[in-house]
């Protein structure tokens, strides 16, 4: 039974980290267009990239990562390369997290140098990254 609660609540904290990881960079695309003289507007996205970050997508990631070394070490899966694979493109998605809170400070102090267009793109490798991982830790391919 501690098993399934550690499972809903891997499930419940991934949700949260995609959410924010699915939103953020369209925060960025709406704020990098903003035209010069936007100060009101880029300070409200200052504040909501910032809050998305730290009280959202940050204790998501720090969840989704001890629910997922739990489930690994209790159901023996950790040696099975399909959840090897997941593990690499966690860590590529925990990459991208990182370099998305480079992107909020660069924000914040003004510093941003990329246009929307980037943004945009960019806001399509979490969900390529997401859909190999679901993939992975449903089908399981070669176990």
């Amino acid at each position: 039974m501690l098993y399934d609660w550690i499972k809903a609540g891997h499930v419940i904290s991934l949700i949260a980290w995609m959410a924010g990881m699915l939103y953020l960079p369209r925060l960025f695309v709406y704020h990098a267009s903003l035209p010069p003289g936007s100060e009101p507007q880029a300070a409200t996205f200052k504040v909501m990239e910032r809050r998305l970050l730290k009280a959202i997508m940050t204790p998501a990631l720090i969840a989704t990562w001890a629910f997922g070394l739990a489930l690994a070490g209790m159901s023996g899966f950790y040696a099975s390369p399909w959840l090897q694979a997941k593990f690499v493109l966690v860590l590529a998605m925990s990459g991208i997290h990182g370099w998305l809170a480079r992107m909020v400070k660069d924000f914040a102090a003004d510093r941003n140098t990329r246009g929307h267009r980037f943004y945009r793109v960019l806001n399509e490798v979490p969900t390529l990254l997401m859909i190999g991982i679901v993939i992975l830790a449903i089908v399981k391919p070669g176990s």
